[in-house]
């Protein structure tokens, strides 16, 4: 990654840190049934198939990009591994960007993509009543807002380093400032383009964190995923214990020696294939086979 020799993340606009990703992109290994872009009440979406069944469960998956990167074509692989490895539907939302769409403009696309998702279920090949929302680290953080906001009944959300207090004040801040990979400068400029200066940091539909107790405990059972040299570890941590502390159902694996991002990165890393395949294999067990 460092010979790739790229400006750090705070030194770029969003177009050029968009650039960026899309010279890293490589196509998909991953081959699956099939695909099919959706218009998701009016926000983009992909839906992954792993066979032809018509009673597929299905997970909403929110990308990473800490709310300014990321499309349908940066998560692709990801997506189709855990379609396959769950033998369950993802739909993928491709939900608005900061800055040109700051908070809550990414919020209300996964919202309005996941009640689509239940209201449309059949004509997707797939089951209203066994669904689940997730998502890598910004995503997750809305997958968590999802689950607190409940428009559809969740059988369960996979959550993937969320960002669940942008206050930044847990400790791993400090010791993981440098990344690799996701640095707290880096934090720092995704959280201003996606609420600027001015925002309640606080605010549970922001900063998850800070949600009342009652409605942490309304979750839907949960699979939390951290990693040891990433800024966020600590927050998800937390929001683990919290959980299962409040009564959620809750798996939670921190992986040693990864950092931010690698759950996308099987093609590279042994522990991503795992990740991916334990999110997968815990998605088929609670959405049924």
């Amino acid at each position: 990654m460092a010979s790739l020799g790229e400006p750090p993340l705070e030194s770029c606009s969003p177009e050029e840190a968009r650039e960026i990703r899309a010279r890293r992109q490589r196509p998909s290994t991953e081959s699956i049934h099939e695909t099919r872009d959706v218009d998701a009440g009016g926000v983009p979406a992909r839906l992954y198939r792993p066979n032809e069944r018509d009673d597929l469960g299905l997970l909403v998956f929110l990308h990473g990009g800490g709310w300014v990167l990321g499309n349908l074509e940066t998560h692709d692989n990801l997506r189709r591994i855990l379609a396959n490895s769950s033998s369950h539907a993802v739909l993928s939302v491709d939900y608005r960007l900061a800055p040109e769409h700051p908070y809550p403009a990414p919020l209300e696309d996964a919202i309005t993509a996941t009640q689509w998702a239940h209201d449309n279920a059949a004509s997707l090949g797939c089951s209203p009543d066994r669904m689940a929302v997730g998502g890598d680290s910004a995503g997750a953080t809305l997958a968590i807002v999802v689950g607190h906001l409940a428009p559809v009944p969740l059988r369960y959300q996979l959550l993937v380093y969320p960002a669940t207090d942008l206050t930044r004040s847990f400790p791993s801040f400090v010791e993981n400032a440098a990344g690799p990979q996701l640095t707290a400068a880096g934090m720092g400029w995704f959280i201003h383009h996606y609420v600027g200066a001015d925002a309640n940091l606080t605010d549970p539909r922001l900063s998850p964190h800070y949600a009342a107790d009652h409605v942490v405990a309304a979750s839907p059972p949960t699979m939390l995923i951290t990693a040891q040299y990433d800024p966020l570890r600590d927050e998800g941590d937390a929001y683990a214990a919290r959980l299962a502390t409040l009564g959620v159902p809750t798996s939670h694996v921190r992986f040693s020696g990864m950092y931010h991002g690698f759950f996308s990165l099987a093609d590279f890393l042994d522990d991503a294939v795992a990740a991916n395949h334990m999110a997968g294999a815990a998605l088929g067990r609670v959405l049924g086979r």
